[in-house]
């Protein structure tokens, strides 16, 4: 009975050990096939540097199938798409101002220059930490010490195109596109936000002072064109009155009571002698 169960565990282990060494087996085969396979397969928006025994050729290959020659040539697929960064780190400004800047790059690597990239600088990781980060530090302290801090916030879309430009010209060295740049802030000292909010507020209290300055000078200038628009018109007036107008309105006067006289004399007493009246 012992006999046979050790036999069956025997068994039961060869077959195991079997197996394991067929899966073993499969896995170096298949490794082997990769390995010396005579074609390479460059997925879409990626290029293919070939190296013959580590040295770079100039050939890129594009995407799909390819023919190479195993052991011999070495495949590496770079991605050409567009690519995103974005960082921080502090400048200082022409009045030597501290400014916090964080900043966002858009990129890609030239297809047709991917392998220069990759003889020289490497993959994108080393891209990036090798050109990015370092370029797009030295472009923001560059250009923002061209500025005051206010000058900055003022003219912030002439400070981002300005730095763009520095990066199109420096990536571009390297095998770069700068597809798109933007400066997403700016962070300035508490002591220098109060004073320009103080300076604000000011500038706001001054314009309000000089618009009611002008309002008032407005008014005064109405009334003092009021006041000799009556004045001439006084004038005017004395002008026209001579002895010939008088004598004409008391004529006038005259004219009209005779109008409204009815005819009858008033029927009045004065003193001991009485009036007449004429009308009996």
């Amino acid at each position: 009975m012992f006999r046979k169960s050790t036999v069956i565990s025997e068994a039961a282990g060869n077959r195991a050990s079997r197996v394991f060494k067929f899966i073993a087996l499969g896995i170096v085969a298949l490794i082997l096939v990769n390995w010396l396979s005579p074609f390479t397969v460059i997925p879409a928006g990626h290029r293919g540097v070939v190296t013959t025994f580590g040295k770079v050729s100039e050939t890129v290959l594009g995407e799909g199938i390819h023919l190479i020659i195993p052991v011999v040539n070495t495949v590496h697929k770079i991605d050409v798409r567009i690519q995103k960064g974005e960082g921080s780190g502090e400048a200082a400004s022409k009045d030597l101002q501290t400014i916090h800047t964080t900043v966002a790059l858009n990129y890609h690597l030239k297809p047709d220059r991917v392998a220069i990239t990759f003889r020289d600088i490497g993959g994108l990781r080393e891209v990036e930490e090798r050109i990015i980060l370092p370029s797009t530090q030295e472009a923001v302290k560059a250009i923002t010490a061209r500025y005051t801090a206010e000058e900055l916030v003022a003219k912030r879309e002439e400070v981002r195109n300005s730095i763009k430009s520095f990066l199109v010209d420096r990536l571009g060295r390297h095998g770069l596109m700068v597809d798109e740049f933007s400066v997403t802030n700016f962070d300035f000292s508490k002591s220098f936000n109060d004073a320009i909010e103080a300076k604000t507020t000011a500038e706001q209290l001054k314009l309000k002072a000089e618009r009611d300055l002008q309002r008032i000078r407005v008014e005064a200038e109405q009334k003092v064109a009021q006041a000799e628009a009556e004045a001439q018109a006084l004038r005017l007036q004395k002008q026209e009155i001579t002895p010939e107008l008088i004598k004409l309105r008391e004529i006038e006067a005259q004219r009209l009571a005779i109008e409204k006289w009815n005819g009858v004399l008033p029927n009045v007493t004065g003193g001991a002698v009485p009036f007449i009246n004429v009308g009996r």
